[in-house]
């Protein structure tokens, strides 16, 4: 009975059992005998377990966690790693498990790591083999003792990756990336990046002219790190003297701007002659007396004298580099190219639909940076004639003209407003250029909004500069992939007078090419800039376009 009642609670044992085969006997199990549990001692202990499991159902599993404070500490590092480090702060808010858990350093470590590409390990920068001392010390001047721009380095061993990311890296986000100075004319490009454990803003240059093959040379401005906790420190790094005291200050969206606090450091022992003649070695390779053109002597002291005056303070803007589409002739980017007496300049070419554009980075007195140096219309490509018509520079200047005035028709058709699905007359139909394919009796594809789109790839054509057209650079390419009429800017000292000229832009291979300038004569070679600059990338097409905008209105 006692067993019974353990098990439903009502009446005796036999009644019980009875009563529940009778129930089973209604629902048709007539199968089962109907045992007396006192006719059998050990075999009521059995029915009634197994009438209780029967009662129960089977075990139930471990009961799941009903909270994130129920889970084991080790996990929740492991989730709150995966989490953006921005919403870290808001999570400690929560409780003071939390706010415990989010001390421990492993969490920052990956959010560094992920979010802003920091490797080192704080406690073993040597044994990682990646030494910040020994890879800035190559990477300023490989003359220069490390001392000098290494000296004064922080106290990693009581630095925590939290500092790091909260301190230093979450607080100068906004000024990662690639940006150009406003130094009059001239311009720049700046790339500010997270390297090691501090953010550095490298100034890259052009090779030495006309090297234009060369490789981009790169010197620091300036450096942001920590010197202790919670406080990050702004150091510049102009000068030879080593780092010295600065100031960093966002001044809106997209725009910061930089202070030295010690500009006694950029001075020289020598005085002004001998920073002229260090900058001179630094900028051109060469000395003074190594350059007899007297107009670039003119040219070279002049920028020396203007750029040294923004020693002190200087402001950037945001850039962002082209964005890429399958259609375009080649890919996008930034190239450094030959412009006579200015020496090497930066240009960023980009796309946009039939047409492409050189936007000059760095600039000089005539055409300042900003400034669009070339425009080429893919929708007019250019057939060169044979080699030795092609020397003859009146013959390439025919074809050019020819062409310019199928442009110039085409641009009147189109200010006139012709009405919606009228062609124009016959007479006033602009004739489609030659292709660079006519030869061999294939048509130049052409893809609408991308421009011009070749497939198969063109093959490659002799190609050699017309007597009369100077070039800084001999040794530029002997054959060319295609050739399309387009504009270049010229203007007078100051930017006076601009105009637009005729000439053709020349397409070596994907990382170079070429424009002919036929008023002025001389012909520019560009190469590609391959470095794998980070946080470039423009947020939308729209964005790329105003910032092209921005920087022209900034020189006009």
């Amino acid at each position: 009975m006692a067993v019974c009642a353990r098990l439903c609670g009502v009446g005796p044992a036999r009644g019980c059992r009875r009563r529940g085969a009778q129930r089973k006997g209604a629902a048709g199990d007539s199968s089962e005998p109907d045992t007396d549990p006192e006719e059998g001692g050990g075999a009521e202990e059995e029915a009634a377990q197994a009438a209780a499991q029967a009662v129960a159902g089977p075990p139930l599993p471990p009961r799941a966690p009903l909270s994130l404070l129920e889970l084991p500490p080790e996990l929740l590092v492991q989730i709150f790693g995966s989490l953006p480090g921005a919403d870290l702060p808001s999570l400690a808010l929560v409780c003071s498990a939390f706010r415990r858990i989010l001390r421990t350093d492993t969490i920052w470590r990956r959010r560094c790591r992920e979010e802003y590409g920091v490797c080192e390990n704080l406690r073993k920068l040597e044994i990682t083999g990646v030494s910040c001392r020994d890879v800035y010390a190559k990477r300023i001047n490989p003359r220069v003792k490390s001392g000098r721009f290494m000296k004064i380095l922080p106290d990693y061993e009581h630095m925590e990756y939290r500092d790091v990311y909260t301190c230093l890296l979450h607080r100068y986000r906004h000024i990662l990336g690639l940006w150009q100075p406003d130094i009059g004319p001239y311009g720049g490009l700046l790339n500010v990046v997270v390297d090691g454990l501090f953010i550095i803003g490298w100034m890259y240059l052009p090779p030495h002219d006309p090297h234009v093959d060369d490789p981009m040379r790169f010197k620091p401005l300036f450096r942001i790190h920590l010197m202790e906790r919670k406080s990050a420190t702004v150091e510049c790094m102009y000068g030879h003297k080593g780092p010295h005291n600065g100031h960093i200050q966002i001044v809106k969206k997209d725009e910061f701007s930089t202070k030295c606090n010690q500009t006694d450091h950029h001075r020289m022992a020598g005085g002004r002659q001998e920073e002229f003649r260090t900058w001179l070695r630094e900028e051109w390779g060469r000395t003074l007396e190594d350059i007899f053109h007297e107009h670039m002597q003119e040219l070279i002291l002049m920028k020396f004298i203007y750029t040294s005056q923004y020693d002190n303070c200087l402001t950037y803007r945001r850039i962002y580099l082209p964005p890429c589409s399958p259609d375009d002739l080649i890919k996008p980017g930034l190239f450094k190219g030959t412009y006579g007496s200015h020496g090497l300049e930066i240009v960023m070419l980009s796309f946009h639909g039939k047409k492409a554009k050189g936007t000059k980075i760095t600039g000089d007195p005539n055409i300042p940076a900003g400034q669009q140096t070339v425009e080429i219309e893919l929708a007019h490509p250019i057939r060169l004639p044979d080699l030795e018509s092609l020397s003859n520079l009146s013959e390439l200047s025919r074809i050019v003209l020819e062409v310019q005035e199928q442009v110039r028709r085409e641009q009147q058709w189109q200010e006139e407003g012709a009405p919606e699905g009228k062609e124009p007359e016959e007479e006033d139909q602009p004739q489609p250029g030659p292709s660079p394919r006519e030869e061999d009796g294939a048509e130049a594809s052409m893809s609408g909004e991308g421009g011009a789109a070749q497939d198969p790839p063109q093959p490659a054509q002799p190609f050699v500069l017309p007597g009369g057209i100077a070039s800084r650079k001999e040794d530029y390419p002997r054959t060319c992939r295609a050739c399309f009429y387009g504009t270049g800017l010229i203007a007078g000292h100051g930017f006076t007078s601009p105009e637009r000229t005729p000439g053709v832009f020349v397409l070596f291979d994907d990382d170079r090419f070429g424009f002919i300038w036929l008023e002025l004569q001389s012909f520019s070679l560009y190469s590609r800039i391959k470095v794998a600059f980070q946080n470039a990338e423009a947020p939308s097409r729209e964005a790329f376009d105003e910032m092209l905008k921005n920087i022209q209105l900034l020189t006009s």
